[in-house]
């Protein structure tokens, strides 16, 4: 019994077994029918086409979207909005009217964007951008374009006034007294400033038609145009140095000139001149009384009946008459008598240095020692002479000279200069530092690097050793002639030259006259030991 149950369940177990394999089998292929049927479906359908599809179709339905939208709309703008439904519910109806209001404000605000939306963005309040000129370098051409620029540019105002003061002149006879009758009959009319705007209007069309090609010119006094000469390409060193100067003296003077005008205004309104600016001051209430007791109508009509007197009549007398013009011309007499700052500055120094004066006077006191020791038959003025010392002592002491040796009126306190030894090569030989003085027989340098009060750095050279004697130029591309003196003695191979010296042809004079006059002089000159 037990075998045959055995064998019952190995028999159970095989066919368990055996369905569990097919099973698996079965589900297998399944499986692979399956993928093969998703492969199929893959190759069959294309996904890109389905998603461009898919994009067609939303873009098909966002155009019906907003065509909807615009239809609505323009159906909204024609109608009149309606009444809510009564049959709606109170809900309903609050939600309605919360979007209908949303959409109107909506669209007044795109309304107003549309319409003044630009306009409001121009007031919009930015910070200022600080923005940071670059400077151009300093150049000779440039800076003579510059001035020749601002000549052609103030030109036309130039000739305007030019023009204006030959009409006042009465440069043209026929001319002024043409623009003198029809100025004081429009003033007498009130046409005045109509014909001022009307003359104004017709300058411009001229200025249109000149522009246009067309040659008009009219011009009382006849315009002088000075020949431009074309700008050099290739100038030599002294050849710019001297364009720089040039322009620098036009420049100074044309800003001096407006400085003393700002000067003189302002001191005129500061009380400055209390004289002057009274009489302004005086002017001044008088036409604010008028201009509140008289109508604006008969103050234009004098104020034109005297600017036409004063331009064409009174002006030509005094300008042709100028004592007329220094005694009774009020605006003429203010105005020069104002004064600018550097004249004030130099009223106070002079006031102050007078008041010094009256307050000490310091006379030269002679002790009776000095008297008795003057000899018999030298004169005062030897003997202050023979008192004349420099920064370093007595003049004679420093130099090694006879005691009647001292400068000439002409250079008491010497000359600023430099003396230019050729004939030594080191520097500190080469060139010194110092004082030029000449005495009646002697031409001495005093050396500023000295120490001692005879020092071998100083030079005396005798007047009657010079050989030759000439004004000299250091540096030949500077311009002008020089700031030098020449000298040659037979002790030297090459001249002595005494530069930089700002006074330099009153020493030449001085020098070269008190040379010749010891040349030509029969007496031999004093002598001195060095």
């Amino acid at each position: 019994m037990d075998l045959w149950k055995m064998e019952d369940l190995t028999v159970d177990s095989f066919e368990l077994l055996y369905s569990g394999a097919v099973d698996k089998i079965k589900s297998h292929k399944s499986n692979l029918n399956l993928k093969e049927e998703l492969r199929k479906l893959r190759e069959e359908t294309n996904v890109d086409s389905l998603r461009q599809e898919l994009d067609k179709e939303r873009t098909k339905r966002i155009d019906l979207e907003q065509k909807m939208n615009e239809v609505l709309k323009s159906r909204l703008e024609d109608s009149p909005p309606q009444p809510p439904r009564k049959q709606q519910s109170p809900s309903n109806n609050g939600t309605a009217e919360k979007q209908q209001k949303e959409v109107w404000s909506s669209r007044l605000q795109k309304w107003l964007h549309e319409r003044f939306g630009v306009y409001i963005e121009d007031f919009r309040f930015q910070p200022e951008e600080s923005t940071v000129e670059t400077e151009e370098p300093l150049s000779a051409k440039r800076l003579t374009e510059n001035m020749r620029r601002l000549k052609r540019g103030a030109r036309p105002v130039t000739n305007f006034l030019r023009n204006l003061s030959a009409l006042s002149n009465w440069h043209s006879v026929y001319t002024s007294a043409i623009a003198f009758i029809i100025y004081m009959n429009a003033a007498w009319h009130g046409w005045a400033i109509p014909m001022l705007l009307f003359l104004a209007i017709l300058r411009l069309s001229l200025n249109y038609l000149i522009a246009r090609g067309w040659r008009i010119q009219w011009s009382i006094v006849p315009e002088v145009f000075e020949p431009m000469e074309p700008p050099k390409e290739d100038l030599t060193v002294s050849e710019k140095f001297q364009l720089v100067l040039d322009v620098a003296q036009k420049a100074q003077n044309l800003f001096g000139k407006m400085a003393d005008v700002l000067e003189k205004i302002k001191n005129l309104f500061m009380w400055v001149q209390p004289e002057s600016t009274r009489k302004l001051y005086i002017c001044l209430w008088m036409a604010f009384i008028t201009s509140c007791v008289l109508p604006y109508k008969l103050m234009g009509f004098m104020i034109g009946l005297y600017a036409g007197i004063k331009f064409f009549i009174i002006d030509f007398l005094f300008k042709s008459c100028p004592k007329l013009r220094d005694k009774y011309d009020t605006p003429h007499i203010v105005w020069n008598s104002l004064p600018t700052d550097p004249q004030l500055k130099e009223r106070t120094n002079a006031t102050v240095s007078r008041r010094l004066s009256g307050i000490e006077k310091v006379q030269p006191i002679v002790s009776r020692s000095s008297l008795a020791t003057v000899p018999c038959g030298v004169s005062r003025e030897e003997e202050t002479g023979r008192s004349h010392s420099t920064k370093k002592g007595a003049f004679h002491e420093i130099f090694s000279l006879s005691e009647l040796e001292r400068p000439l009126a002409v250079c008491e306190n010497g000359w600023r200069c430099c003396l230019i030894n050729r004939d030594r090569k080191m520097p500190t030989d080469y060139i010194r530092n110092g004082v030029l003085y000449v005495t009646e027989n002697y031409l001495c340098f005093e050396s500023s690097s000295s120490r001692s009060s005879a020092s071998k750095k100083n030079k005396v050279i005798k007047l009657v050793d010079i050989t030759d004697i000439q004004k000299y130029k250091v540096l030949s591309v500077l311009p002008g002639s020089g700031m030098g003196i020449s000298i040659a003695t037979p002790s030297t191979q090459k001249p002595l030259v005494f530069g930089a010296m700002i006074h330099r042809d009153e020493a030449f004079e001085a020098i070269f006259t008190q040379y010749m006059k010891i040349m030509t002089t029969t007496k031999p000159p004093a002598s001195a030991e060095l």
